[in-house]
């Protein structure tokens, strides 16, 4: 086996796709521990007091991910050991210890991070509540023309100036503002002015109760969008923005107005007529959608999914004709208070074309 030169054994390594079975590699001997070191691209960091340790051994990292408390010296060394990172996955899962005793760093250190680091593909800072808009602004101005993946959800400091730098952006596929409750109409119509347009498949503003419909018709120029998330938007946002979007952004596959109290048949009709390549559609309580706009999805040809409990002005028949009509449906989930009421036979004819849900 020493006949083997670094090259060949690299090759070898290439092939073990289970991370059990590279670890036993490794730990044939020091040559081995070394050429997995040297080629290993991914870690998971558990105990972030190892990151001065674990990190220098491993050179050619590209994939990150951390959801332990991190400090701005943290950052500021994973920089510098790991300048060719293209994923960064940083989503911070708190514990109670966490909540009472750490501060999270702050938006300097991850500005700094995005100073070295140039060829972030994807980044994920869910619950960084330090971040704010400059570091993000740092992140879109240095990974430009690679950054494909943003998520920000629950970045309590996010708002439209952050908004503005994503906006130029010329890849972006992927971006979560979920909770980022900071962001307004400007926002949006920022996100509406730049390339980002052609390029932007799924947007998620759950619970980015700042906005309204003035906000939302800038998204019906976002020619590329596949899912759209409004979920918990507030009351602002009405019929007016959602059918702007729908009778202009023909591509959608995913749909998500939960909770969307103001919006009614006349947005659902508008989707369903337009969006004929919906796949899956949320309407958890959204109280003034009647069996008119449910029924809208008769006869449409790729709904697999529709989730509607709250909609109460909906009857038995205007669930039948819903489900019988629309061949291509596989799951619908209803108000487990209609459980009750919902004759048995409906039920049951539901349930031998898809699966039947409550909830």
């Amino acid at each position: 086996m020493m006949k083997l030169g670094d090259d060949e054994l690299t090759l070898i390594l290439s092939h073990l796709q289970d991370p059990h079975d590279r670890t036993s590699f490794s730990e044939v001997c020091k040559r081995f521990l070394t050429i997995h070191a040297l080629t290993r691209t991914s870690i998971r960091l558990i105990e972030p007091d190892s990151l001065h340790s674990l990190l220098p051994r491993f050179p050619n990292l590209t994939h990150f991910h951390c959801s332990a408390a991190l400090s701005d010296n943290n950052l500021l060394f994973i920089s510098k050991t790991c300048p060719n990172l293209k994923t960064l996955n940083l989503s911070f899962r708190p514990s109670s210890l966490h909540r009472r005793t750490f501060r999270h760093f702050s938006h300097r250190a991850i500005s700094s991070l995005a100073s070295r680091c140039r060829l972030l593909s994807a980044v994920s800072l869910r619950r960084r509540t330090g971040v704010a808009d400059a570091g993000v602004a740092a992140i879109c101005a240095a990974s430009n023309h690679h950054l494909r993946h943003l998520d920000l959800g629950r970045c309590s400091l996010v708002g439209d100036g952050a908004l503005e730098a994503i906006g130029r952006l010329n890849s972006l596929q992927v971006l979560n503002l979920e909770g980022c409750s900071l962001v307004t109409d400007l926002g949006l119509g920022f996100l509406a002015c730049g390339p980002l347009t052609k390029t932007l498949k799924v947007l998620v503003l759950v619970e980015c109760d700042r906005i309204t419909d003035t906000g939302v018709s800038n998204l019906k120029i976002f020619s590329s969008l596949e899912e759209l998330n409004l979920a918990e938007c507030g009351p602002k946002v009405t019929d007016v923005g959602c059918v702007a979007v729908f009778e202009a952004v023909t591509g959608l596959k995913k749909v998500n107005l939960s909770w969307l109290v103001n919006v009614t048949d006349a947005a659902v009709v508008a989707m369903a007529e337009h969006g004929q390549k919906l796949v899956a559609v949320n309407l958890t309580g959204c109280e003034l959608v009647s069996g008119v706009g449910i029924k809208a999805f008769e006869g449409h040809g790729c709904l697999e999914s529709l989730v509607i409990p709250g909609c109460h002005y909906t009857s038995a028949s205007d669930l039948e004709c819903a489900v019988l009509g629309c061949k291509s449906l596989k799951y619908v989930e209803l108000d487990k208070g209609l459980m009750f009421w919902l004759p048995l036979e409906t039920q049951e004819k539901i349930s031998r074309f898809c699966d039947l849900g409550w909830s």
